[in-house]
Formats: structure tokens, C-alpha cells, sequence
């Protein structure tokens, strides 16, 4: 068995195992509790509604229902789950009948108490509005009296314009004109329905009534929905029983309410009285009623966490089972899945504690399967590595067994990175940032964070790797907060005697600054000339050594998956291409780097030639095959190299177009060759062996996968497109990574703007003026160094060495066609639901 390592995805088995149905739940128990085993689906074409055990799975989901919509109603939040509850075992089916029932006996008194609730919530709502009726039409009644005149001139001008349009219609029947006896109606209607209501009764009685209204100020809540209404009192003055019939049924169907009050003042005002006593009555019991549930509610609040974790890991566990299947004697659970081959002793030790607890005399039987199916891809991380494993797996999953990336990211990351922030104030900043995360670890993961805080602290040692290798590039750029240090004895003085104005050039001292840039290019006028060339030809090194790096990773992959003729077929040519242009280029700069180019004789002139610019150099190396101007010339022979190295990169194009496909046409065809020669050759008794081998695993045999078919059009097609791209994406790939020298030069600008516009300014100044101008400097350029520079810059320079990582280096090498290793686990059935 192989070490477990990030190198590799770990290694995997199928396993079967065989669980007896009493044992079936402590069974699946034990194996979420370590979420080791991920199981596969033995019943793809069962409808989910149709599997074994949907029954529990609804019964507990009926369990979870109510409680959650009573406490959000209620407004009341539950406990924090504790660590003790999440890792609290998971319960017999005894204790979950248990706990049923406890919930049962909570839901009933809940619903009882909701029912009186609600009964009394209506009738507080019935007398409220009573008590507005007769409130608000003892004025009505006064106004109506006043104006009682007005009202009999209406009806019993009947040869006037305004007389009704029906002079004998049903409602004027028994009208005889000489005496007027007016009816009414008084009731509480929503106040969007008003318009409406006034409207139909107009059109109905063809205006042959009176109306007023008037709005409740009091807020009006719905027993049922709990929600404010605003609603109207009106009165409806009117003659015939017909017609007071009809006002009714209107009314009633526009959900009005009618409340029926006496004719009599004295008696308004007693009932009045006494609907009042009343409400104040109700408002005392609705008060005890409602602290009394609240209080249930706070009791089941307490619980409830504890309770539907057990709830979800129950459910978690019939989830699982309706993943297995069924022996032919249904006495028996089968069940199939991937396992780490490293943990299948400990699935196996599990396997036998669930069956001691249980005290069943039956064990379950776990078997491992030869298939010639694709595992799943499962690296072994922990707090550390996570999250850089997560940058790998954002990009695509690896092939089972590759050569994983995320190992090498741990380092080239953070490097490429700092590369583009360099600067050690800011890496500072960041690692103080980092350590509150890393250190504080422990009490953060408790707390509820929300969504953005909660990416920071997955990223924590990320962020730790990045700010510590900003301090580095920074030190090695020789920059803080824009500014240099002097730390070693640098490599220039400037001269003593010079005016004001006067261009000066520094004077060498044929020493070399101990550790990064000399502090005396900060604040010259060629510094950023000298900075801007440096960080380019830097860039183009890191660049090219990163995509070397990466071929250099397919040798790995091409021996593990038997595969040893791709390295002569593909890696030669791939690194061969890859060097002869931008390996050489790297040797040009290097040279070009160690090489003093104003080194003078005995006489005081220059012995070499001014230093060629290696882009024209580069390109002219294929505009003029095997020719270089003697004034360009680097070193001797570079004519005669150059065309060498263009004839290897012609070559290695139909190497790499024509190599692998022809080979895998011969390979395949000798496949066959063999393929048919052995089932000639196979013999009965051989074919019996066989058969008693595999007898175990016969039917797991029908779900293997098949070969694909050899297409040799479509395998010339692929690396055709295959060789184009990698020709082309050289290039374009190196000139990609020159976005380190971009960003890392827009970095250092930022931060020298930002520290001449805020602080710089203020020096200049002197008094009480300076000290307010510092503290507000000051202030100004902290805010926008963590907001710009650290906030945005930070973000770009991540996105930046995340495409870096997930085009230029990971293109090169990394397939990412695997599935993840999702693995039946409680820890991840109560964080997803």
C-alpha cells in the first residue's frame, strides 16, 4: 500500500459490503460517523418516490415542518449548535420513536393553543370593530338627523329630475309617499374594497340610498394571517326591507362585516360600555394566552437544535439505505462503494463495532471488487492545504491517480502573487491580518460569519503564504510603502559638487548591494527605466520555468498510466519546442544580465558593443535564419545556434502531429491481434477457473465499463488541434505571464501616488497646520492603502496568479476529467442542510 501523499490522489477501492437488515441502521450509522465510504446507487432506474425507505424519510420530515414555521412565525431563534450536539451519536429506533412522540405531545399542545388563540384573536377582532361601529356612527346618526329633511325631499320628489328612473319598480311597492320610515345598515369593509362597494351599491339601487364612512386609525390584524388591515366603518341609510336585503348581501360578498346596533343613543352608549369591558377582558386573556405559548415555544427552542440534528442524521442514514438494495430473501442489505484501500481496516473495524453494540450474532461482510471502473478523486487534506486543494479543484477535479497540482501550488502561488505586491509594508499589513485569522482560529469557526468574512477565513493560510512572500518580493524590490531602505552599503555615490537643476549620474563603487535593489535607484529619474526592464525580463523567467515545470509533470502521468513511449512522443517534443525558443531566450537574458557591458580597456574605451535589445534579436532569429549582425552579436557562433535550435522547433511540430496517433493505430491493432489469438486459445477448464474466480463479483461484472473504440480520424484530429494549440499557446502563454512585471509596476506607482497625494504633502508644512494636516494624512492614506492597494490590488493580483495557475500551468499538464470523492458523512448532511 502506497504512503498517502498530495502528490497522488489516494488509492481506491470498490468495496461490497453485506449488512444484515436488523443491524442495517447502526451499520450506516458507524459509517457516517467516519465518512469514509462513498455509496453508489444500486437502483438508478427506481423512481425516488419509490424507494425502500421513503416512508421514514417523510415521517421524520413531517417532524421538522412545524416546529420550524411555529419559531419563525413566533420570531424566536434556536440554540447554536455545539460541538457536543454535532458529534453527538446518532439514536436507535427506539429512541426515535421516542423522540416522536415527544414532538407529537409539543405539536399537540402547540395546535391547541394556536386554535384558542386564533378563536380568540377573531372575537378580539369582532369587538374591536363593533366598538368603532358604534363609536363612529353615533355621528353618523346625528348627521343623518340633521339632515333628515334633505333625505325625505329626495325620495318623495318623484316629478323631479332627480326622482329614481323606475317610478314603480319592486322597491317602491308598498311606497306610498306619505310617510318615510328609513333603514340602515352598519358594518366594517377593507378599505381597498371601498371604491368598489360604493360603486356596485350605486348601479344596484340606481342611487336610491345614503352613505357615509369612516377610517379606523386602529391597525386591524387578521387572526388567520396575522397581517395589519386598514378597514372602514360604514352606515348605509336606505327604505325598504328589499333593499336593505340587498345592501346585506353586497356587503357580505365584498367581505364586509355587518354588526346590527340599536336605534336608541342610550343604548349605543351602553353597549358601548360594555363591548369595551369586554375587549379589555380579552386583551388580558390573549396576553396569558400568548405568553403561555411563547414560553412552550422557548422550552422546545432549547431542544429543538439537539433534536433535528438527530432528525437530519436519521435522515441522512434512510438516504443512504435507499442506495442499496435488497438480497433475494430481503433479509439482507447489499451495498456498494468507494473506500480509500488505506481505510477499508478501519471501515472493516466499524463494520464489527456496530454489530457488538447491537448484540447481533450476524456480522456484515465487506468485500473488495476488481472493476475496471473510473474511482473518484480523493486527495487527503487538511486545514493547511485545503484551501490551496480548492484553488486545483475550482478548475476541474483531477483523473484518479494524477499528478495533483495542488502540491506545487502551495509555494507558486503565494510566489506569483508577491511577485505582482511586492512591497513589505504591505505584506505586513496582510500577515497581521492573517495571524488574527490563524491564531483566533478556533473561536472564529464558532461564531456565525457572513458570506464574504467566511471566504477570508477558508483562505486564512492562504492569505498567511501570500503576505509572507510579499514581504520577501517586497525586500527583494527594496520597497515599503513606496520607500527604499538602507540596510547594506550600497553600490553608488553621488557626486558632492553639483547646482541646482543640474542633471547628476551616480558614481559606481565596484560593489554590489548585499540583498535586493540599491536604495540609491529610488527617487532617480531612470528608476523606473531600470525597474520596468528588470521586472519584464523577470517576469519571462519565472514564466517560462513555471510552463517547464509543468511539461516536465506529464512524465509522471505518462509512466503511472503505462504509458512510457508518450515521453519519446509527447514530452520530448513538447519540452524540446519549448526550449529551443524560450529556454534559449532565458540564456540570452541571464547572459545578457552577467555580462558588464561598459567595461572599458586600458585606453578608456568600451570593450563590447552597446547591449543588444534580445526582443529584435528573438525575432529577427526567424526573420533571418542563421545570420546576426555583428553590432547585435552577443557571443560567438550565435548565428549557427540560433538556426540549430529553428530546425529542432520545425522538427518537433510533426513529431508531435504524427508520433502518438500513429503509435496508438499500432498499438491497437496488435491489441486486437492478441484479443483474438487468446479466445482461441482458451480452454474449457480454464474457462471454469475463471468462472469460479469471478463468481463473487459476476454481477457487478454487467456494470464495468466498456473500451471506447479506436478511431484513428479521430485521434489525428485531436492532436492536430492539440499540437496548434500547445505551438500557439507558447507564445501567447509567456507573453501572458508578463502581467506579473504589469501589475507588479502599476503596485509600486499606485503606492508612490498615493503616498505624494496623502502624507508627502504635509511635510512641507510646519506649525499647528502640518500636525492637523499629518493626522488627516495620515488617516486619508491608511483608508485608501487598505481599501486600494491591499483590497482591490490584492484582489487583482489573486485573480491574476489564479489564471496563471489555471491556463498557463495547469494547460500544460493537467487533464481534470475525474469526479470528486463525496463520501456518506453526518459532518456533511448537517452543513448542507
Amino acid at each position: 500500500m502506497s504512503e498517502s501523499t498530495l502528490f497522488r490522489s489516494e488509492e481506491m477501492s470498490l468495496v461490497q459490503l453485506y449488512i444484515p437488515s436488523e443491524i442495517a441502521q447502526p451499520t450506516v450509522t458507524e459509517l457516517g460517523e467516519l465518512g469514509l465510504v462513498q455509496f453508489r446507487d444500486l437502483n438508478p432506474d427506481v423512481n425516488a418516490f419509490q424507494r425502500s425507505f421513503v416512508s421514514e424519510i417523510r415521517r421524520l420530515d413531517e417532524m421538522e415542518r412545524f416546529f420550524e414555521k411555529q419559531l419563525e412565525k413566533s420570531e424566536i431563534n434556536t440554540r447554536a449548535l455545539t460541538t457536543a450536539t454535532y458529534y453527538a451519536r446518532a439514536r436507535s429506533a427506539q429512541e426515535i420513536d421516542d423522540l416522536e412522540e415527544r414532538l407529537r405531545e409539543h405539536e399537540v399542545r402547540i395546535l391547541q393553543m394556536n386554535t384558542s388563540h386564533e378563536k380568540l384573536q377573531r372575537k378580539y377582532l369582532q369587538l374591536t370593530e363593533l366598538r368603532h361601529v358604534l363609536r363612529e356612527t353615533a355621528v353618523f346618526f346625528e348627521q343623518a338627523e340633521s339632515r333628515q329633511d334633505s333625505i325625505r325631499n329626495l325620495f318623495d320628489n318623484q316629478e323631479t329630475d332627480t326622482a329614481p328612473l323606475l317610478e314603480r319598480d319592486v322597491e317602491q311597492a308598498n311606497f306610498d309617499g306619505t310617510g318615510l320610515n328609513l333603514g340602515y345598515v352598519t358594518g366594517v369593509i377593507s378599505k381597498d374594497r371601498l371604491p368598489t362597494f360604493q360603486r356596485v351599491l350605486w348601479r344596484s339601487l340606481r342611487g336610491n340610498l345614503y352613505m357615509n364612512s369612516a377610517e379606523i386609525d386602529e391597525p386591524i390584524t387578521d387572526p388567520v394571517t396575522d397581517e395589519v388591515l386598514e378597514k372602514n366603518v360604514f352606515i348605509i341609510f336606505a327604505h325598504g326591507r328589499e333593499i336593505i336585503s340587498k345592501i346585506k348581501k353586497i356587503s357580505e360578498s365584498l367581505g364586509g362585516t355587518i354588526y346590527s346596533i340599536d336605534e336608541s343613543p342610550d343604548k349605543r352608549r351602553d353597549e358601548l360600555l360594555e363591548v369595551t369591558s369586554r375587549i379589555e377582558d380579552l386583551h388580558n386573556v390573549l396576553s396569558n394566552t400568548n405568553q403561555t405559548r411563547r414560553a412552550e415555544l422557548l422550552k422546545i427552542a432549547e431542544n429543538l437544535t439537539a433534536w433535528f440534528t438527530i432528525v437530519k442524521k436519521e435522515k441522512a442514514i434512510y438516504h443512504a439505505m435507499n442506495l442499496f438494495n435488497y438480497d433475494a430473501t430481503r433479509k439482507c442489505l447489499i451495498a456498494e462503494g468507494w473506500c480509500a484501500t488505506r481505510d477499508i481496516p478501519v471501515v472493516q473495524n466499524a463494520l464489527r463495532t456496530a454489530t457488538e453494540s447491537s448484540g447481533s450474532n450476524v456480522s456484515s461482510i465487506l468485500t473488495e471488487l476488481r472493476t475496471r471502473k473510473k474511482p473518484p478523486t480523493f486527495h487527503r487534506t487538511n486545514k493547511f492545504t485545503e484551501g490551496f486543494q480548492s484553488i486545483i479543484d475550482a478548475y476541474g477535479i483531477a483523473r484518479y491517480r494524477e499528478v495533483n497540482p495542488g502540491l506545487f501550488t502551495l509555494i507558486t502561488f503565494p510566489f506569483l502573487f508577491a511577485v505582482m505586491f511586492g512591497d513589505t509594508g504591505h505584506g505586513a499589513l496582510m500577515l497581521i491580518f492573517a495571524l488574527y485569522l490563524v491564531l483566533n482560529e478556533k473561536k472564529l469557526a464558532r461564531q456565525e460569519q457572513d458570506e464574504i468574512f467566511s471566504m477570508f477565513f477558508y483562505g486564512r493560510y492562504i492569505i498567511l503564504l501570500m503576505s509572507i512572500f510579499s514581504l520577501y518580493t517586497g525586500a527583494l524590490y527594496n520597497d515599503v510603502f513606496s520607500q527604499s531602505l538602507t540596510l547594506f552599503k550600497t553600490g553608488f555615490a553621488w557626486p558632492s559638487n553639483f547646482t541646482t537643476g543640474q542633471t547628476v549620474e551616480a558614481i559606481s563603487l565596484n560593489q554590489t548591494y548585499a540583498f535586493g535593489l540599491d536604495p540609491t535607484w529610488h527617487g532617480a529619474d531612470n528608476a523606473l527605466l531600470f525597474t520596468n526592464s528588470y521586472k519584464m525580463k523577470q517576469a519571462i523567467i519565472i514564466g517560462v520555468v513555471h510552463m517547464t515545470f509543468a511539461i516536465c509533470l506529464n512524465i509522471f502521468n505518462h509512466i503511472y498510466y503505462g504509458n512510457k513511449m508518450f515521453v519519446w512522443l509527447e514530452f520530448l517534443p513538447q519540452i524540446l519546442f519549448m526550449e529551443s525558443i524560450f529556454g534559449y531566450l532565458i540564456c540570452l537574458i541571464l547572459y545578457k544580465w552577467s555580462v558588464n557591458w561598459w567595461e572599458l580597456d586600458a585606453s578608456g574605451n568600451h570593450i563590447r558593443n552597446s547591449p543588444p535589445s534580445l526582443l529584435n534579436t528573438l525575432i529577427y532569429m526567424f526573420l533571418q535564419p542563421g545570420y546576426v549582425d555583428p553590432k547585435d552579436q552577443l557571443f560567438p557562433g550565435q548565428g549557427p545556434l540560433q538556426m540549430f535550435l529553428i530546425l529542432i522547433a520545425v522538427v518537433c511540430v510533426p513529431w508531435m502531429l504524427l508520433g502518438k496517433p500513429y503509435y496508438l493505430k499500432a498499438r491497437h491493432s496488435k491489441h486486437q491481434y492478441e484479443t483474438v489469438a487468446g479466445d482461441e486459445d482458451v480452454t474449457f477448464d480454464h474457462e471454469e477457473e475463471q468462472d469460479g474466480h469471478t463468481s463473487a463479483n459476476e454481477h457487478h461484472a454487467i456494470d464495468d465499463e466498456e473500451e471506447e473504440e479506436f478511431e484513428f480520424s479521430e485521434e489525428m484530429i485531436h492532436q492536430s488541434i492539440h499540437t496548434i494549440e500547445f505551438c500557439l499557446n507558447c507564445i501567447s502563454n509567456t507573453a501572458s505571464y508578463l502581467r506579473l512585471w504589469a501589475l507588479s509596476l502599476a503596485h509600486a506607482q499606485l503606492s508612490t501616488v498615493l503616498w505624494e497625494m496623502t502624507l508627502k504633502i504635509w511635510f512641507y508644512y510646519t506649525g499647528a497646520l502640518a500636525v492637523v494636516g499629518l493626522v488627516f494624512g495620515f488617516s486619508l492614506w491608511f483608508v485608501l492603502t487598505c481599501a486600494i492597494l491591499l483590497g482591490m490590488e490584492g484582489l487583482s493580483a489573486f485573480l491574476h496568479a489564479l489564471r496563471l495557475h489555471w491556463v498557463e500551468f495547469a494547460g500544460k499538464h493537467y487533464l481534470g476529467d475525474g469526479y470528486k470523492f463525496e463520501p456518506f458523512s453526518f459532518a456533511q448532511a448537517l452543513s448542507t442542510q
